[in-house]
């Protein structure tokens, strides 16, 4: 029984690690894409424009991910 414990806590423990680092690694993503579109619609090339539109296929899902994470601390808060 308490190794059952021990082991249910421990891997409990390393999870939560685990997602922390991932939400910390997706938040990061989210405001260097976001940077790096700015800086490239700002641009006079057309070229540079496009790619700029183009990122929104990585910004759009890291930005449901951040919400959720987001909303998963808040619930904490108030929970």
């Amino acid at each position: 029984m308490v190794s059952t414990v021990t082991s249910t806590t421990v891997t409990t423990v390393t999870l939560f690690g685990i997602t922390a680092l991932l939400g910390i690694a997706a938040a990061l993503m989210l405001i260097s894409y976001l940077v790096v579109k700015e800086m490239l619609s700002a641009s006079s090339s057309q070229r540079l424009r496009l790619v700029s539109q183009r990122l929104n296929a990585a910004i759009v899902p890291l930005l449901l991910v951040f919400a959720t994470l987001v909303g998963s601390k808040v619930a904490d808060v108030l929970g």
